[in-house]
């Protein structure tokens, strides 16, 4: 049985009363869910808390969750659109990170990789300019593209589950970090001293 298949079952458990099942959820999806969340919240006591607050409203919402679409990527959904109102409230944009390596858990895409450590002062330096530039030009980036790049480069996300997080067709997604990867590459062009043709 799969992730999907049991989580599905869990909710199933969840809607008709069973709280222990929709407990496994959260400790499923917490730390998950928060690491995805600290990508546009920098603050963690306000990652835990926008968490928190996206579990309580999935709970809530859990008897109009049909299934239609995996938990995980309607949770997802939950927890940015929360995020964003969280900071919208407060006055605020929201930052993403796109520190390379940055996975603590060790099991999502990219984990323990990490930029080529050449063991050199100016590649040190280099590789830190290239990961600065990147997260300077993924800040700037208008809120669709920076969450469509966050959770395809960042999270490791399919087109699909992206297209049901913000829904929008697939298509839509594509082109979004299409974009969002373009003006990413113009940002990297005078560092990696790439031609105008060429993205990386």
């Amino acid at each position: 049985m799969g992730d999907r298949e049991i989580d599905q079952q869990l909710v199933e458990r969840a809607q008709q009363g069973d709280k222990r099942a929709f407990e496994l959820l959260v400790g499923k999806y917490q730390r998950k869910l928060a690491r995805l969340l600290s990508r546009f919240i920098r603050d963690p006591a306000e990652v835990e808390d926008v968490t928190q607050e996206a579990f309580i409203k999935a709970y809530r919402a859990l008897p109009t969750f049909r299934g239609d679409s995996a938990f995980y990527t309607w949770l997802y959904r939950i927890g940015i659109n929360t995020a964003k109102n969280y900071l919208v409230s407060m006055g605020r944009r929201a930052p993403v990170s796109a520190d390379i390596g940055d996975d603590d858990e060790g099991d999502g895409p990219g984990a323990g990789e990490r930029l080529p450590d050449m063991n050199t002062p100016e590649t040190e330096l280099m590789n830190r300019q290239i990961v600065d530039t990147v997260n300077e030009a993924v800040e700037a980036l208008p809120d669709e593209l920076r969450t469509a790049i966050t959770l395809r480069e960042m999270e490791g996300l399919s087109y699909e589950d992206i297209a049901s997080i913000m829904n929008c067709p697939i298509g839509t997604v594509r082109s979004r970090i299409f974009r969002a990867r373009e003006a990413i590459a113009v940002q990297l062009r005078p560092l990696l001293d790439t031609g105008k043709n060429k993205r990386w």
